[in-house]
């Protein structure tokens, strides 16, 4: 206690005021979204049939994007984390890079690849009668792109801090590579694990760019949440506001179970 005491007293007032000033740069809009949403009528607003189909179309569809993120980066996380070979680091920063890119741009870049003319999109219409721009599918596929490399980057991360001295025991003793990965890293590494699914998740459930690019905005079929807040707001501000709140408050409950695996001390 002593030693937490002394580390705050050192830090300088200029320090302090400066980080108020940055905290306040987070708080304050989020309390102007409450102040606004207390003088709105929110029964009203949740209880619209659009509302309620927004939000169960983007539990869906947030849900099924965070299945196919952990099917498909599970893999892709352990190559990363475990294999040596030439180009890893090119593939690290593909599987990045939907983090920093535009996410209007990723709806762009999905558009040229899985389009009816795209360079997958055709053939896939053509062999399969698959069409996935506009769709319910193709909503799921954008937040795909977009929230599957936080699921690889915490996985990523806390395979490569597994104790290999347990794998190492479990191969003596005569366990195959899927088994050891199934009976001793899965179990250690599922902290990381839930918590990277529950960011792919949050990810997911407030794409907006990517789908809206990608997927369009139609209701019932690809008007997400997110995107029912972005309608709303021109011709319902109010009901906007309620639903911009519904999204807060599920992404701060996000952020408050996974205090620990963020690096809160408490």
């Amino acid at each position: 206690m002593a030693g937490r005491n002394a580390r705050r007293a050192a830090i300088p007032r200029l320090a302090i005021a400066i980080a108020a000033v940055g905290a306040a740069l987070f708080a304050l809009p989020l309390v102007g979204l409450l102040w606004r949403a207390s003088a709105t009528d929110v029964r009203a607003a949740l209880g619209s049939p659009a509302a309620h189909t927004a939000l169960w179309l983007s539990l869906i569809c947030s849900l099924s994007a965070t299945a196919c993120s952990v099917v498909l980066g599970m893999p892709l996380a352990w190559v990363q984390a475990r294999a040596e070979f030439r180009g890893r680091a090119l593939l690290r920063g593909l599987t990045m890079l939907p983090i920093v890119l535009p996410p209007v741009v990723g709806g762009v870049a999905l558009l040229t690849a899985f389009g009816r003319r795209g360079l997958l999109g055709q053939w896939l219409e053509r062999a399969f009668g698959v069409h996935l721009p506009f769709t319910t599918p193709g909503a799921v596929l954008a937040e795909t792109f977009v929230a599957m490399p936080f699921f690889v980057l915490t996985v990523e991360a806390a395979l490569r801090s597994v104790d290999s001295r347990l794998e190492d025991a479990a191969r003596t003793l005569g366990a195959r590579p899927l088994t050891v990965f199934r009976r001793v890293t899965i179990p250690l590494i599922r902290p990381s694990l839930l918590a990277g699914a529950a960011l792919c998740w949050a990810r997911a459930l407030g794409e907006f760019g990517a789908t809206i690019t990608f997927a369009g905005n139609f209701p019932g079929r690809t008007q997400t949440l997110p995107l029912a807040v972005y309608l709303a707001l021109e011709s319902d501000p109010d009901a906007g506001i309620v639903l911009s709140l519904v999204l807060l408050v599920l992404s701060l409950a996000v952020l408050v179970a996974l205090r620990h695996r963020l690096g809160s001390p408490a």
